[in-house]
Protein backbone atom coordinates (compact mmCIF):
# COMPACT_ATOMS: atom_id res chain seq x y z
CA UNK A 1 0.00 0.00 0.00
CA UNK A 2 1.02 3.37 -1.10
CA UNK A 3 0.40 7.04 -1.65
CA UNK A 4 0.74 7.95 -5.32
CA UNK A 5 1.19 11.90 -5.63
CA UNK A 6 1.46 12.27 -9.64
CA UNK A 7 0.75 14.88 -12.10
CA UNK A 8 -0.49 13.56 -15.57
CA UNK A 9 0.56 15.58 -19.38
CA UNK A 10 0.13 15.54 -22.91
CA UNK A 11 2.87 15.63 -23.87
CA UNK A 12 4.65 13.51 -26.68
CA UNK A 13 8.36 14.43 -25.86
CA UNK A 14 11.33 14.41 -25.44
CA UNK A 15 11.53 15.52 -21.60
CA UNK A 16 13.35 18.78 -21.61
CA UNK A 17 16.39 19.30 -19.00
CA UNK A 18 14.76 19.08 -15.80
CA UNK A 19 17.52 19.56 -13.49
CA UNK A 20 18.31 22.70 -11.83
CA UNK A 21 13.99 23.25 -11.62
CA UNK A 22 13.23 24.50 -7.58
CA UNK A 23 14.91 21.66 -5.59
CA UNK A 24 16.00 19.49 -8.57
CA UNK A 25 19.67 19.41 -8.67
CA UNK A 26 20.48 16.22 -11.02
CA UNK A 27 18.58 13.94 -13.26
CA UNK A 28 19.58 10.49 -14.60
CA UNK A 29 17.93 8.39 -17.20
CA UNK A 30 16.48 4.74 -16.49
CA UNK A 31 16.23 1.81 -17.96
CA UNK A 32 13.14 1.60 -20.72
CA UNK A 33 10.45 -0.46 -19.34
CA UNK A 34 7.74 -2.30 -21.45
CA UNK A 35 4.45 -2.78 -19.23
CA UNK A 36 1.47 -4.89 -20.31
CA UNK A 37 -1.69 -4.15 -18.35
CA UNK A 38 -5.46 -5.48 -18.58
CA UNK A 39 -7.85 -3.66 -16.65
CA UNK A 40 -10.74 -4.62 -14.90
CA UNK A 41 -14.59 -2.60 -14.47
CA UNK A 42 -17.85 -3.20 -14.89
CA UNK A 43 -19.88 -3.13 -18.21
CA UNK A 44 -20.80 -0.06 -17.02
CA UNK A 45 -17.86 1.18 -16.14
CA UNK A 46 -18.42 1.95 -12.62
CA UNK A 47 -14.58 1.95 -11.19
CA UNK A 48 -13.89 4.36 -14.04
CA UNK A 49 -16.51 6.73 -12.94
CA UNK A 50 -15.53 6.79 -10.00
CA UNK A 51 -11.59 7.40 -10.20
CA UNK A 52 -10.69 3.86 -9.47
CA UNK A 53 -8.26 1.50 -11.33
CA UNK A 54 -8.18 -2.05 -11.15
CA UNK A 55 -5.66 -3.46 -13.20
CA UNK A 56 -3.44 -6.70 -13.29
CA UNK A 57 0.42 -5.58 -15.36
CA UNK A 58 3.59 -7.64 -16.06
CA UNK A 59 6.98 -6.20 -16.46
CA UNK A 60 8.85 -3.61 -14.71
CA UNK A 61 9.48 -3.52 -11.35
CA UNK A 62 5.88 -3.93 -9.35
CA UNK A 63 4.25 -6.22 -11.55
CA UNK A 64 1.20 -7.82 -10.00
CA UNK A 65 -2.09 -6.68 -9.37
CA UNK A 66 -2.96 -3.03 -8.74
CA UNK A 67 -6.03 -0.93 -7.16
CA UNK A 68 -5.44 2.77 -7.17
CA UNK A 69 -8.26 4.22 -4.88
CA UNK A 70 -8.43 8.56 -5.26
CA UNK A 71 -7.92 10.25 -1.70
CA UNK A 72 -7.28 13.64 -3.46
CA UNK A 73 -6.65 16.03 -5.88
CA UNK A 74 -3.63 14.44 -7.80
CA UNK A 75 -3.26 11.64 -4.93
CA UNK A 76 -4.11 7.98 -4.91
CA UNK A 77 -3.89 4.86 -3.18
CA UNK A 78 -2.28 2.31 -5.05
CA UNK A 79 -2.62 -0.92 -3.11
CA UNK A 80 -0.61 -3.87 -4.59
CA UNK A 81 -1.05 -7.86 -4.50
CA UNK A 82 0.64 -10.66 -6.05
CA UNK A 83 0.67 -12.18 -9.48
CA UNK A 84 -0.35 -15.86 -9.17
CA UNK A 85 0.82 -18.80 -11.85
CA UNK A 86 -3.33 -18.78 -12.87
CA UNK A 87 -4.73 -15.82 -12.91
CA UNK A 88 -8.31 -15.96 -13.97
CA UNK A 89 -9.33 -12.91 -12.44
CA UNK A 90 -8.73 -10.12 -9.98
CA UNK A 91 -8.06 -11.63 -6.40
CA UNK A 92 -10.54 -11.43 -3.96
CA UNK A 93 -8.78 -9.14 -1.12
CA UNK A 94 -9.07 -6.55 -3.86
CA UNK A 95 -12.39 -6.85 -5.23
CA UNK A 96 -13.70 -6.84 -1.60
CA UNK A 97 -12.12 -3.37 -1.59
CA UNK A 98 -14.48 -1.70 -4.24
CA UNK A 99 -17.11 -3.86 -2.96
CA UNK A 100 -19.34 -0.62 -2.65
CA UNK A 101 -18.76 0.59 -5.79
CA UNK A 102 -19.60 -3.20 -7.90
CA UNK A 103 -22.49 -3.93 -5.37
CA UNK A 104 -24.01 -6.75 -7.13
CA UNK A 105 -21.66 -6.52 -10.30
CA UNK A 106 -18.97 -8.78 -11.08
CA UNK A 107 -15.37 -6.94 -12.89
CA UNK A 108 -14.08 -8.12 -16.23
CA UNK A 109 -11.32 -7.54 -18.27
CA UNK A 110 -11.84 -4.19 -20.31
CA UNK A 111 -8.84 -2.98 -22.16
CA UNK A 112 -5.46 -3.78 -22.69
CA UNK A 113 -2.38 -1.20 -22.71
CA UNK A 114 0.77 -1.56 -23.73
CA UNK A 115 3.13 0.63 -23.03
CA UNK A 116 7.14 1.61 -23.56
CA UNK A 117 7.97 3.47 -20.51
CA UNK A 118 11.36 5.86 -20.73
CA UNK A 119 11.91 6.98 -17.32
CA UNK A 120 14.29 9.50 -15.32
CA UNK A 121 15.17 9.94 -11.58
CA UNK A 122 14.60 13.60 -10.23
CA UNK A 123 17.32 13.47 -7.38
CA UNK A 124 17.85 16.78 -4.77
CA UNK A 125 21.42 18.05 -3.47
CA UNK A 126 23.19 14.95 -2.05
CA UNK A 127 21.34 12.77 -4.64
CA UNK A 128 18.34 12.08 -2.38
CA UNK A 129 15.37 10.87 -4.55
CA UNK A 130 12.91 13.85 -5.30
CA UNK A 131 10.18 12.18 -8.16
CA UNK A 132 10.45 10.25 -11.40
CA UNK A 133 9.52 11.47 -14.68
CA UNK A 134 8.25 9.36 -17.34
CA UNK A 135 7.58 9.49 -21.05
CA UNK A 136 5.09 6.85 -21.28
CA UNK A 137 4.13 5.75 -25.40
CA UNK A 138 0.99 4.01 -25.01
CA UNK A 139 -0.83 1.55 -27.39
CA UNK A 140 -4.57 0.48 -26.28
CA UNK A 141 -6.25 -2.21 -27.46
CA UNK A 142 -9.96 -3.19 -26.80
CA UNK A 143 -12.43 -5.77 -29.42
CA UNK A 144 -9.99 -4.65 -32.15
CA UNK A 145 -10.02 -0.96 -31.82
CA UNK A 146 -6.53 0.65 -31.16
CA UNK A 147 -5.27 3.79 -30.09
CA UNK A 148 -1.99 5.46 -29.94
CA UNK A 149 -0.99 8.61 -27.79
CA UNK A 150 1.92 9.66 -25.42
CA UNK A 151 2.18 11.17 -22.03
CA UNK A 152 4.23 12.26 -19.21
CA UNK A 153 4.04 11.41 -15.80
CA UNK A 154 5.61 13.12 -12.96
CA UNK A 155 5.34 11.03 -9.57
CA UNK A 156 6.58 12.08 -6.36
CA UNK A 157 9.42 9.34 -4.40
CA UNK A 158 8.19 8.14 -1.32
CA UNK A 159 10.36 10.35 0.95
CA UNK A 160 8.23 12.93 -0.54
CA UNK A 161 4.95 11.87 0.09
CA UNK A 162 5.40 12.78 4.18
CA UNK A 163 6.73 15.98 2.96
CA UNK A 164 3.50 17.77 0.75
CA UNK A 165 5.78 22.04 1.19
CA UNK A 166 8.63 19.65 -0.69
CA UNK A 167 6.61 17.47 -3.05
CA UNK A 168 4.58 20.66 -4.45
CA UNK A 169 7.98 22.76 -5.06
CA UNK A 170 9.04 19.90 -6.82
CA UNK A 171 5.65 19.71 -8.86
CA UNK A 172 5.55 22.81 -9.50
CA UNK A 173 9.00 23.62 -11.03
CA UNK A 174 8.79 20.68 -13.42
CA UNK A 175 5.53 21.81 -14.78
CA UNK A 176 7.05 25.26 -15.41
CA UNK A 177 9.34 23.37 -17.41
CA UNK A 178 7.24 20.94 -19.24
CA UNK A 179 4.42 23.95 -20.10
CA UNK A 180 7.35 25.66 -21.71
CA UNK A 181 7.91 23.51 -24.31
CA UNK A 182 4.42 22.66 -24.90
CA UNK A 183 3.09 20.27 -22.41
CA UNK A 184 -0.23 20.14 -20.98
CA UNK A 185 -1.87 19.42 -17.66
CA UNK A 186 -4.14 16.43 -19.02
CA UNK A 187 -7.91 16.20 -18.92
CA UNK A 188 -7.86 12.36 -18.57
CA UNK A 189 -7.70 11.29 -14.89
CA UNK A 190 -6.06 8.02 -15.95
CA UNK A 191 -4.74 6.15 -18.88
CA UNK A 192 -8.25 3.69 -18.46
CA UNK A 193 -10.28 6.73 -18.62
CA UNK A 194 -8.73 7.99 -21.67
CA UNK A 195 -7.89 4.37 -23.49
CA UNK A 196 -11.83 3.78 -23.10
CA UNK A 197 -12.60 7.46 -24.92
CA UNK A 198 -10.27 6.80 -27.89
CA UNK A 199 -11.66 3.31 -28.44
CA UNK A 200 -14.75 3.77 -27.99
CA UNK A 201 -15.58 2.32 -24.73
CA UNK A 202 -17.38 3.37 -21.03
CA UNK A 203 -15.58 6.73 -20.20
CA UNK A 204 -16.02 8.70 -17.44
CA UNK A 205 -19.87 10.42 -17.87
CA UNK A 206 -19.73 13.83 -18.14
CA UNK A 207 -21.06 16.14 -15.27
CA UNK A 208 -25.26 15.94 -15.73
CA UNK A 209 -26.59 19.08 -16.50
CA UNK A 210 -28.71 20.45 -13.77
CA UNK A 211 -32.56 19.54 -13.59
CA UNK A 212 -33.91 21.74 -11.31
CA UNK A 213 -33.33 25.16 -10.36
CA UNK A 214 -30.08 25.98 -8.19
CA UNK A 215 -31.77 27.23 -5.77
CA UNK A 216 -34.72 24.91 -5.55
CA UNK A 217 -35.76 22.47 -2.57
CA UNK A 218 -35.04 19.82 -4.72
CA UNK A 219 -31.16 20.60 -5.77
CA UNK A 220 -30.61 21.48 -2.21
CA UNK A 221 -31.88 18.11 -0.65
CA UNK A 222 -30.20 16.04 -3.66
CA UNK A 223 -26.84 17.34 -3.29
CA UNK A 224 -26.41 16.99 0.33
CA UNK A 225 -27.81 13.74 -0.09
CA UNK A 226 -25.08 12.77 -2.59
CA UNK A 227 -22.31 14.27 -0.92
CA UNK A 228 -23.62 11.35 1.87
CA UNK A 229 -23.85 8.51 -0.13
CA UNK A 230 -20.62 9.08 -1.81
CA UNK A 231 -19.17 9.39 1.73
CA UNK A 232 -20.81 5.66 2.29
CA UNK A 233 -19.04 4.52 -0.45
CA UNK A 234 -15.69 6.30 -0.23
CA UNK A 235 -15.32 5.09 3.58
CA UNK A 236 -15.99 1.59 2.87
CA UNK A 237 -12.80 0.14 1.73
CA UNK A 238 -11.01 2.37 5.11
CA UNK A 239 -13.88 0.50 6.99
CA UNK A 240 -12.75 -3.03 5.58
CA UNK A 241 -9.17 -2.53 6.24
CA UNK A 242 -10.04 -0.92 9.97
CA UNK A 243 -8.02 2.76 9.24
CA UNK A 244 -9.11 5.41 12.38
CA UNK A 245 -12.30 6.80 12.54
CA UNK A 246 -13.43 5.22 9.42
CA UNK A 247 -16.40 3.25 10.86
CA UNK A 248 -17.31 6.61 12.66
CA UNK A 249 -17.37 8.65 10.10
CA UNK A 250 -19.37 5.96 7.63
CA UNK A 251 -21.60 5.45 10.25
CA UNK A 252 -22.64 9.42 10.56
CA UNK A 253 -22.89 9.75 6.75
CA UNK A 254 -25.50 7.19 6.95
CA UNK A 255 -27.27 9.18 10.20
CA UNK A 256 -27.13 12.41 8.04
CA UNK A 257 -28.79 10.82 5.17
CA UNK A 258 -31.37 9.00 6.99
CA UNK A 259 -32.46 12.11 9.05
CA UNK A 260 -32.47 14.11 5.84
CA UNK A 261 -34.93 11.37 4.04
CA UNK A 262 -36.66 11.74 7.35
CA UNK A 263 -36.57 15.71 7.17
CA UNK A 264 -37.15 15.84 3.71
CA UNK A 265 -40.47 15.18 3.10
CA UNK A 266 -41.77 18.20 1.45
CA UNK A 267 -39.50 17.15 -1.39
CA UNK A 268 -39.08 13.59 -1.42
CA UNK A 269 -42.15 11.07 -1.17
CA UNK A 270 -41.81 9.38 2.30
CA UNK A 271 -43.60 6.35 0.98
CA UNK A 272 -40.44 5.38 -1.59
CA UNK A 273 -38.01 6.65 0.90
CA UNK A 274 -39.10 5.34 4.17
CA UNK A 275 -37.36 2.06 3.69
CA UNK A 276 -34.22 3.30 2.50
CA UNK A 277 -34.60 5.25 5.98
CA UNK A 278 -35.03 2.08 8.08
CA UNK A 279 -31.81 0.59 5.83
CA UNK A 280 -29.70 3.16 6.83
CA UNK A 281 -31.02 2.93 10.45
CA UNK A 282 -29.87 -0.43 10.33
CA UNK A 283 -26.75 0.37 8.72
CA UNK A 284 -25.91 2.84 11.55
CA UNK A 285 -26.82 0.44 14.32
CA UNK A 286 -24.44 -2.34 12.82
CA UNK A 287 -21.89 0.08 12.55
CA UNK A 288 -22.42 1.30 15.89
CA UNK A 289 -21.41 -2.26 17.35
CA UNK A 290 -17.77 -1.59 16.62
CA UNK A 291 -17.17 1.73 17.04
CA UNK A 292 -19.05 1.96 20.65
CA UNK A 293 -16.69 -0.91 21.38
CA UNK A 294 -14.08 1.73 20.74
CA UNK A 295 -15.37 4.80 22.63
CA UNK A 296 -16.88 2.68 25.95
CA UNK A 297 -13.02 0.96 25.88
CA UNK A 298 -11.18 4.86 25.35
CA UNK A 299 -13.35 6.24 27.98
CA UNK A 300 -13.30 3.39 30.18
CA UNK A 301 -9.23 3.17 30.09
CA UNK A 302 -9.18 7.20 30.08
CA UNK A 303 -10.81 6.63 33.98
CA UNK A 304 -9.11 3.82 34.99
CA UNK A 305 -6.12 6.38 34.43
CA UNK A 306 -7.58 9.29 36.19
CA UNK A 307 -7.71 6.78 38.88
CA UNK A 308 -5.02 7.08 42.09
CA UNK A 309 -2.87 4.10 42.50
CA UNK A 310 -4.17 3.13 46.15
CA UNK A 311 -7.92 2.71 44.47
CA UNK A 312 -6.83 0.74 41.96
CA UNK A 313 -7.54 -2.65 43.20
CA UNK A 314 -6.36 -6.06 41.56
CA UNK A 315 -5.77 -6.86 37.47
CA UNK A 316 -8.86 -4.30 36.88
CA UNK A 317 -6.15 -3.11 33.66
CA UNK A 318 -5.87 -6.61 32.28
CA UNK A 319 -9.40 -7.10 32.80
CA UNK A 320 -10.76 -4.50 31.03
CA UNK A 321 -8.05 -5.45 28.10
CA UNK A 322 -9.04 -8.93 27.79
CA UNK A 323 -12.41 -7.67 27.68
CA UNK A 324 -12.43 -5.42 24.51
CA UNK A 325 -9.93 -8.03 22.75
CA UNK A 326 -12.96 -10.46 23.21
CA UNK A 327 -15.72 -8.12 21.94
CA UNK A 328 -13.64 -6.82 19.17
CA UNK A 329 -13.22 -9.61 17.50
CA UNK A 330 -16.76 -10.23 17.85
CA UNK A 331 -17.45 -6.25 16.34
CA UNK A 332 -14.89 -6.54 13.28
CA UNK A 333 -16.01 -9.67 11.84
CA UNK A 334 -20.07 -8.62 11.92
CA UNK A 335 -18.82 -4.88 10.00
CA UNK A 336 -16.88 -7.28 7.31
CA UNK A 337 -19.88 -9.30 7.46
CA UNK A 338 -22.13 -6.56 7.32
CA UNK A 339 -20.33 -4.86 4.32
CA UNK A 340 -20.32 -8.56 2.11
CA UNK A 341 -24.18 -8.97 2.85
CA UNK A 342 -27.08 -8.91 0.13
CA UNK A 343 -29.12 -6.67 2.45
CA UNK A 344 -26.40 -4.30 2.35
CA UNK A 345 -25.29 -4.19 -1.44
CA UNK A 346 -29.31 -3.90 -1.87
CA UNK A 347 -29.78 -0.64 -0.05
CA UNK A 348 -26.31 0.48 -1.89
CA UNK A 349 -28.94 -0.11 -5.21
CA UNK A 350 -31.59 1.65 -3.42
CA UNK A 351 -29.15 4.73 -2.69
CA UNK A 352 -28.38 4.69 -6.98
CA UNK A 353 -31.59 4.47 -7.94
CA UNK A 354 -32.45 7.32 -5.02
CA UNK A 355 -29.89 9.82 -6.85
CA UNK A 356 -30.69 8.68 -10.33
CA UNK A 357 -34.45 9.00 -10.36
CA UNK A 358 -35.44 10.56 -6.89
CA UNK A 359 -38.79 10.13 -5.83
CA UNK A 360 -39.94 13.98 -5.92
CA UNK A 361 -42.99 15.47 -4.20
CA UNK A 362 -45.43 17.65 -7.27
CA UNK A 363 -43.88 21.19 -7.17
CA UNK A 364 -40.30 20.39 -4.96
CA UNK A 365 -38.48 21.48 -8.03
CA UNK A 366 -39.99 24.48 -8.50
CA UNK A 367 -40.51 25.60 -4.91
CA UNK A 368 -37.59 27.68 -3.03
CA UNK A 369 -34.96 25.82 -0.58
CA UNK A 370 -34.90 28.47 1.86
CA UNK A 371 -38.63 28.45 2.55
CA UNK A 372 -38.75 24.52 2.40
CA UNK A 373 -35.66 23.76 4.82
CA UNK A 374 -36.14 26.92 6.90
CA UNK A 375 -39.76 25.02 7.92
CA UNK A 376 -38.15 21.19 8.03
CA UNK A 377 -35.38 22.52 10.38
CA UNK A 378 -37.74 24.48 13.00
CA UNK A 379 -39.77 21.35 12.87
CA UNK A 380 -36.62 19.23 13.75
CA UNK A 381 -36.11 21.67 16.38
CA UNK A 382 -39.68 22.17 18.03
CA UNK A 383 -39.23 17.93 18.12
CA UNK A 384 -36.08 18.16 20.32
CA UNK A 385 -37.55 21.01 23.11
CA UNK A 386 -40.87 18.63 23.43
CA UNK A 387 -38.39 15.26 23.74
CA UNK A 388 -35.98 17.52 26.69
CA UNK A 389 -39.49 18.71 28.13
CA UNK A 390 -40.44 15.19 28.86
CA UNK A 391 -36.85 14.00 29.68
CA UNK A 392 -36.95 16.11 32.42
CA UNK A 393 -40.47 15.64 33.13
CA UNK A 394 -39.50 12.12 33.94
CA UNK A 395 -38.65 10.91 37.52
CA UNK A 396 -34.32 10.42 38.00
CA UNK A 397 -33.56 6.92 37.10
CA UNK A 398 -33.87 4.77 33.95
CA UNK A 399 -36.70 6.46 32.89
CA UNK A 400 -35.18 10.15 32.85
CA UNK A 401 -32.29 7.94 31.30
CA UNK A 402 -33.81 6.45 27.94
CA UNK A 403 -35.76 9.72 27.42
CA UNK A 404 -32.42 11.88 27.52
CA UNK A 405 -31.13 9.91 24.77
CA UNK A 406 -33.72 10.08 22.81
CA UNK A 407 -33.60 13.61 23.21
CA UNK A 408 -30.15 12.98 22.14
CA UNK A 409 -31.09 11.48 18.84
CA UNK A 410 -33.46 14.41 18.17
CA UNK A 411 -30.52 16.80 18.71
CA UNK A 412 -28.99 14.93 16.21
CA UNK A 413 -31.28 15.02 13.78
CA UNK A 414 -32.34 18.75 14.57
CA UNK A 415 -28.87 19.45 13.90
CA UNK A 416 -28.27 17.77 10.57
CA UNK A 417 -31.78 19.28 9.26
CA UNK A 418 -29.96 22.62 10.15
CA UNK A 419 -26.56 21.66 8.56
CA UNK A 420 -28.42 20.61 5.54
CA UNK A 421 -29.99 23.54 5.49
CA UNK A 422 -27.06 25.86 5.44
CA UNK A 423 -26.25 26.88 2.23
CA UNK A 424 -29.54 27.97 1.38
CA UNK A 425 -30.69 29.41 4.92
CA UNK A 426 -27.52 30.75 5.93
CA UNK A 427 -27.07 32.40 9.91
CA UNK A 428 -30.00 31.00 11.50
CA UNK A 429 -29.51 27.11 10.11
CA UNK A 430 -25.87 27.64 11.13
CA UNK A 431 -26.29 28.87 14.93
CA UNK A 432 -29.15 25.79 15.19
CA UNK A 433 -26.42 23.25 13.87
CA UNK A 434 -24.07 24.68 16.55
CA UNK A 435 -26.44 24.80 19.11
CA UNK A 436 -28.17 21.02 18.92
CA UNK A 437 -24.34 19.90 18.62
CA UNK A 438 -24.04 21.51 21.77
CA UNK A 439 -27.05 19.81 23.35
CA UNK A 440 -25.81 16.78 21.48
CA UNK A 441 -22.24 16.33 23.10
CA UNK A 442 -23.72 17.11 26.73
CA UNK A 443 -26.43 14.13 26.37
CA UNK A 444 -23.73 12.12 24.36
CA UNK A 445 -21.39 12.27 27.13
CA UNK A 446 -24.30 11.29 29.54
CA UNK A 447 -25.66 8.02 27.55
CA UNK A 448 -21.95 7.09 27.11
CA UNK A 449 -22.04 7.14 31.09
CA UNK A 450 -24.78 5.25 31.32
CA UNK A 451 -22.85 2.56 29.12
CA UNK A 452 -20.16 2.70 30.95
CA UNK A 453 -21.72 2.29 33.97
CA UNK A 454 -23.28 -1.14 32.43
CA UNK A 455 -20.05 -1.94 31.40
CA UNK A 456 -18.68 -1.60 35.23
CA UNK A 457 -21.26 -3.98 36.15
CA UNK A 458 -20.61 -6.64 34.15
CA UNK A 459 -16.74 -6.45 34.14
CA UNK A 460 -17.36 -6.44 38.43
CA UNK A 461 -19.31 -9.34 38.00
CA UNK A 462 -16.53 -11.24 35.91
CA UNK A 463 -13.63 -9.86 38.45
CA UNK A 464 -16.02 -11.34 41.45
CA UNK A 465 -16.67 -14.98 39.38
CA UNK A 466 -12.50 -15.09 38.74
CA UNK A 467 -11.97 -14.17 42.39
CA UNK A 468 -10.82 -11.03 42.33
CA UNK A 469 -11.84 -7.81 44.04
CA UNK A 470 -14.18 -5.70 42.37
CA UNK A 471 -14.18 -2.33 44.67
CA UNK A 472 -12.29 -0.33 41.91
CA UNK A 473 -15.58 -0.90 39.27
CA UNK A 474 -17.54 0.31 42.54
CA UNK A 475 -15.66 3.77 42.15
CA UNK A 476 -15.60 4.29 39.03
CA UNK A 477 -19.68 3.55 38.72
CA UNK A 478 -19.69 5.98 41.52
CA UNK A 479 -17.66 8.72 39.22
CA UNK A 480 -19.51 7.98 36.12
CA UNK A 481 -23.08 8.37 37.58
CA UNK A 482 -21.60 11.63 39.04
CA UNK A 483 -20.27 12.96 35.32
CA UNK A 484 -24.08 11.37 33.65
CA UNK A 485 -25.46 14.16 36.70
CA UNK A 486 -23.74 17.23 35.68
CA UNK A 487 -23.81 16.40 31.73
CA UNK A 488 -27.60 16.00 32.40
CA UNK A 489 -27.51 19.58 34.52
CA UNK A 490 -25.86 21.08 31.22
CA UNK A 491 -28.31 19.83 28.80
CA UNK A 492 -30.91 21.42 30.61
CA UNK A 493 -29.70 24.93 30.32
CA UNK A 494 -28.42 24.88 26.65
CA UNK A 495 -30.76 26.67 23.69
CA UNK A 496 -31.64 24.43 21.06
CA UNK A 497 -32.84 26.93 18.43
Amino acid sequence: MALEHERKYEFAGPLPPLAGAGPVATERPLPVRHLVARYYDTEDGRLAAAGITLRRRTGGEDAGWHLKLPVGDGVREEIHAPLTDRDEGPPSELTALVRSRLRHATPRPVIDLITERRPTLLAGVGGAPLAEAVLDRVTASRDGRIAHWSEVEVELAPAQDAAPEVGDAVLDAVEQRLTAVGARRSDAPSKLVRALAETGGVPTPPPAPPRWPADSAAAHVLDYARRQVDAILTLDPAVRRDLPDAVHRMRVASRRLRALLRSARAVLDQDVTDHLAAELRHLGAELGVDRDREVLTERLTARLDELPEELRVGPVAERLAAWDRERRAESRALVVRLLDSPRHLDLLDALHRLLADPPLRPRAAGRPARKVLAKAMRRDRDRLARRLRAAYAAPAGPDRDAALHAARKAAKRARYAAEAAAPAVGKPARRQAKRCKAVQRALGDHQDSVVARAALRELADLAQEAGEPSFSYGVLHEREAAVAADRAREAAKLPVG
